[in-house]
């Protein structure tokens, strides 16, 4: 802060206002001094004891004399210093005041009367960073490659795509600032649900009983994402045991404090999930798929309808056999199953199923005859696709070829054994956009698929930009209960050159992770240096 111009000189004219009284003090002294001093001639005292005597009292008197001068002098410059500092002070005050005065009003309030409209509006801006994030309407995004993905977590891992060479799929134990930051996450969303607000809708005791207090142990999953230029999106499940309603906070952190965006309870209990298939031949795989589907989803889920869509006729009948059988055994007869004699085209096949459902709304999941899944994940897939404003668009969890994997042992491990999520035994499968959950409004809004569009996968592609080019939230993320199982994968000759090694790379990838491929490639130098060393110790042994 600069001093006033009026206090500067006020310090400079005393500092040479005490110089000028100490010069002239010092020679009023010395004169003095000169004057008083006892004389020396032959008429004086002589020297003795007596004249010594009145000679110290004199100075005595003298210096006491001269200390009460300086005190009185220090007590009158210390008296002016107090006055000057006050006047300074003073002179203060009136520029402050008249700053204030030339300070423009806001709102008709004077400076003194902002803060609490600074206040305002730094919340007024947090609220904007959450309307321009995709938190409560999707954006419309360029490409595919434009989404910013999720990254789910329980209290207890972090599933996460970017993982380099370094990273793991699935993190365990969580990174201390990781795990902090989350926890205190979890607590915000549980004070939230512990303490609603009145636009919360969230009624306080039902007309039954108290309120349901829940804790850490209710908190099922969670995903969040950064939107670098606006803050962290938190979308929070939490669930009590023995009841099927789930609670769903949203909260957003605007590179600030955390902030409540919604809280709201969601019941999934009366929410049926048709899991449509598209299907050519392949009927081993089929089998294995109807064991998993039987586990999870006619003995555990029961909320859930089988569409199969199938190519041609060889393997048709064994197809429905298998879908018989399952049927008397659990006596689960939700289920249809679509012929179609033509060639196998993966996009028609799941429109085809789409529109064959002919109860009104529903949930769809597109699910591949490889896709293994878990009844935690049919959750997921409940809450996190809503009519008309979300669609769910999971990351799989691709596993390698078992055979790579678990070379070191004489057979692989059962399927359900080969489930876990370590860089050795697969990677999350972010460039593919097939497995998704959406509702049967959304799909035929947006117009399906775009079924002249040929290719492997492409019409996945399309479809999935028509959703980000539209006004609904896209959500993805990996999920820990989403597997695609290992298949021989083969390269048609008819291919062209280009096509055919994009093919071989894309075989590469699905086949082993870096380090077992890594393996393959040196095992010739790998047996020579075991052969060598087996000579070696061989040798030392003779000799």
């Amino acid at each position: 802060m600069r001093m006033p111009r009026r206090g500067l000189v006020i310090q400079a004219r005393t500092r040479w206002l005490l110089v000028g009284l100490a010069l002239l003090f010092s020679l009023a002294l010395l004169m003095y001094l000169l004057e008083c001093a006892p004389q020396t001639d032959g008429n004086g005292s002589l020297p003795g004891v007596v004249g010594e005597s009145m000679g110290k009292e004199y100075y005595q008197a003298l210096l006491q004399e001269q200390e009460e001068h300086y005190q009185n002098r220090a007590t009158s410059l210390k008296r002016q210093i107090a006055q000057l500092k006050q006047e300074l002070q003073e002179m203060s005050d009136k520029l402050k005041s008249l700053q204030e005065k030339k300070t423009p009003k806001v709102n008709g309030m004077n400076y003194q009367g902002t803060k609490e409209q600074a206040s305002n509006d730094l919340l007024e801006f947090l609220h904007s960073q959450i309307d321009k994030a995709e938190v409560s309407v999707g954006a419309k995004l360029p490409s595919e490659y434009g989404v910013v993905p999720f990254e789910s977590f329980t209290s207890m891992k972090v599933f996460q795509l970017e993982m380099g060479l370094t990273r793991h799929p699935e993190e365990k134990p969580v990174r201390k600032d990781k795990r902090d930051e989350l926890m205190e996450v979890i607590e915000a969303g549980l004070e939230v649900i512990n303490n609603p607000d009145e636009d919360d809708g969230q009624d306080e005791d039902d007309g039954v009983g108290e309120r349901q207090l829940y804790s850490e142990n209710d908190f099922v999953e969670g995903y969040y994402r950064t939107e670098r230029d606006k803050g962290t999106q938190y979308e929070l499940f939490y669930k009590k045991m023995d009841g099927m309603e789930y609670r769903h906070v949203t909260l957003f952190r605007p590179f600030g404090p955390l902030m409540k965006v919604k809280s709201e309870t969601v019941d999934i209990s009366r929410s049926i999930i048709n899991v449509i298939v598209p299907l050519a031949g392949r009927t081993e795989a089929f089998a294995q798929f109807m064991q998993n589907f039987r586990d999870v989803c006619i003995h555990q889920d029961k909320r859930v309808h089988l569409t199969v869509v199938y190519f041609g006729q060889d393997g048709l009948s064994e197809v429905k056999g298998i879908l018989e059988s399952v049927a008397r055994e659990t006596t689960f007869h939700n289920y249809t199953i679509v012929s179609l004699n033509e060639e196998f085209n993966r996009g028609r096949g799941l429109d085809v199923g789409a529109r064959a459902w002919e109860k009104g709304e529903v949930l769809m999941f597109f699910c591949d005859v490889d896709v293994y899944f878990t009844a935690e994940f049919l959750n997921s897939c409940r809450l996190n696709a809503e009519p008309g404003k979300k669609v769910f668009y999971p990351v799989v969890f691709s596993l390698y070829n078992p055979a790579i994997v678990y070379a070191n042992q004489e057979i692989p491990p059962p399927v359900e054994q080969q489930l876990v999520h370590k860089k050795d035994s697969g990677f999350w499968r972010d460039f593919g956009f097939g497995m998704t959950c959406q509702y049967r409004t959304d799909f035929l809004t947006v117009g399906g698929f775009d079924l002249e569009v040929k290719g492997w996968g492409v019409e996945d592609v399309h479809l999935y930009r028509k959703y980000l080019h539209s006004d609904l939230i896209v959500i993805r993320t990996p999920v820990p209960g989403l597997f695609h199982l290992w298949h021989e994968k083969h390269c048609a000759d008819e291919l062209t050159p280009e096509q055919y090694r994009m093919c071989i790379q894309s075989k590469a990838m699905n086949e082993a992770s870096h380090s077992h491929l890594g393996m393959l490639v040196f095992r010739e130098e790998i047996e020579t240096h075991l052969r060598k060393q087996a000579y070696r110790t061989n040798s030392e042994a003779v000799g």
